[in-house]
Formats: structure tokens, sequence, C-alpha cells
């Protein structure tokens, strides 16, 4: 029972940071650019991974995991926290945070989808209704609940958004290559795409607009922190440590709603009754998703 307890706390912990990082992007984005707000944060989170592996004495054992698979640690560093990232704080930056939230979190839809091609997994008549409800949620939260008019805040940050959710699933697909520990497998591709990113974001924006000592450089701080570092091992240390994994994942479904709340109490944004609807659909549609298949009975 206390490990059960300690696994429930960490997860309720994890989903609480999770559900503030939305509110951070914006606040950041309020100084930076969407490539620095990645540089500063990329940076911060391999700082933390590498000062939590010295801690656990593992340092050695990320370095030869890097030795051991250098073109797939890169090819993952590529995907996240290079190119993922980069096209959700651009999503971030055209879109309310409320929208790109909430599109955001059809990523484990779009990895369903993936996966028949990618893996020869079969799509289920279930797969195709919670696709179609959590697809039809995102159209109503991009169109403010008027989805016959088909017209968007903004084309490119819907698109934007919708993109992230295929380079998080792919990300997540091909991540079962690798051979180690998930804070290892982190670390390798932060080591790897850091440089990428500080790069990018001096020759796209110059070292001025990094703005490192703004309010919006202690948001960036903060999105390295609890995007990508502390709340990654929060809840991989709750999964590794609860016998209940399905009920413990199942937490992560107050995080939306959750985040609803502070981008409506601290940026002030309205929330729309829209994204409310939109949101719904989208949750009912994972949970669907998610719901144990049925056995079928031996012939």
């Amino acid at each position: 029972m206390q490990a059960e307890r300690r696994a429930l706390m960490l997860a309720l912990g994890a989903v609480l940071l999770w559900s503030t990082v939305a509110t951070a992007f914006k606040l950041a984005l309020a100084d930076v650019t969407p490539r620095w707000l990645l540089a500063i944060a990329a940076m911060t989170s391999w700082v933390f991974l590498t000062a939590y592996l010295l801690w656990q004495k593992q340092l050695s054992q990320a370095w030869q995991a890097l030795r051991e698979q250098p073109l797939f640690y890169l090819r993952q560093a590529l995907i996240n926290p290079l190119l993922y990232y980069l096209i959700l704080f651009q999503a971030y930056d055209l879109l309310p945070a409320q929208q790109a939230q909430s599109i955001n979190y059809t990523w484990a839809l779009t990895m369903s989808l993936l996966a028949v091609p990618m893996l020869g997994q079969a799509l289920f008549g279930r797969d195709i209704v919670a696709l179609l409800l959590a697809y039809a949620g995102v159209v109503v939260i991009a169109t403010r609940g008027n989805p016959m008019a088909l017209q968007f805040d903004s084309p490119l940050g819907v698109g934007l958004a919708l993109l992230s959710t295929v380079l998080w699933a792919l990300y997540w697909i091909w991540n079962t290559g690798g051979k180690h520990a998930p804070h290892i497998s982190l670390w390798c591709g932060f080591l790897l795409a850091t440089p990428l990113i500080w790069l990018v974001a001096l020759v796209w924006d110059g070292w001025r607009a990094a703005n490192l000592m703004s309010q919006g450089g202690l948001a960036a701080i903060y999105v390295g922190l609890f995007e990508m570092g502390v709340t990654f091992l929060l809840w991989q240390t709750a999964m590794s440590t609860t016998q209940r994994t399905a009920a413990i994942s199942s937490l992560i479904f107050l995080s939306p709603f959750l985040s609803l709340i502070f981008i409506s109490q601290v940026l002030g944004e309205p929330i729309h009754p829209a994204t409310f609807i939109g949101l719904v659909l989208i949750i009912v549609g994972l949970v669907i998703q998610k719901m144990p298949r049925r056995r079928q009975s031996a012939a």
C-alpha cells in the first residue's frame, strides 16, 4: 500500500506539473522566439538530466549507450527535442494556448494510425470511432465551435500542432529500438540535439533575441525542468513503482482540464465553450482507444 501511495503521489505531481507547461510556453513566447525557448529549455533539461545521472552513478552507462547506438540516438534527437519542439512552440506562438494544448493531446491516436503501416498493427472498428471522435474534437476547437465554416484562427498553427503529434508518435514508435533506460535515452537525445538547437537559434534569430534574463527566459528554464526533465522522471518512477499501471496512467486525462484552469487564471485567456466540448471529444476518443480488448474465444 505504501508503494502504491507513493506511485499515486508521484503521478499526481507529474500531472500537475504537466498541466502548467502550456501556460509556461505562452509566458516564454511573450519574450523569446520559439527557437530560443527551445534552446534555453533543452540546455536546462540536459543539465538536469546530467546531474541526475551523476547522482545515480549512471553517466558512464549513458556514454556507453551513445557509443553503442550513435545513429539511433542521432535520429531520435533530430525528432525530439529538435523538430518536435520547434514545430510545437511555433504552433503555440500562432494559436491560443487552449487550442494548441488540446490538439497536442491527440498524439496517442496519431500513433495508433502510424502503427498500422509501420508496425503492421490492425485498426479495429473501435479505433476508428476513437479517431473520428478525437479529430472531430480538434475541428470543434480549431473553429471555435463552428466546424461547418472551417474558419481557423491560424490554419498554419493548426497544421503545425497536428504535425507535432505525428513527430511525437514517430519518436515513441521508433524509440522501441532503444536498448537502454528511458532517462538514459532522453539524455543521449538532448546531448546531441542541444548544440544543433542553439545553432538554429543563433542563425535564425541572433543572440540579442535570447532575452535570457527576461520573464520569458525564466519561463523557458521552467519548461526545461518541468516539461522535459523532472516531470518525465516522476512519471517514469510512478509507472515502475505501481502494480496498477492502467489506473495510474489514466490520471493523465486530468492534465488537459487542469491546464485550462492555469491558462485561464494565469494567462487571462478566456476559455471558449467549444474548447471544452472539443477536449471532451478528444478525451473520450482516447479512453475508448485505451479500453482493453476482449479476447476472442477459442474456436
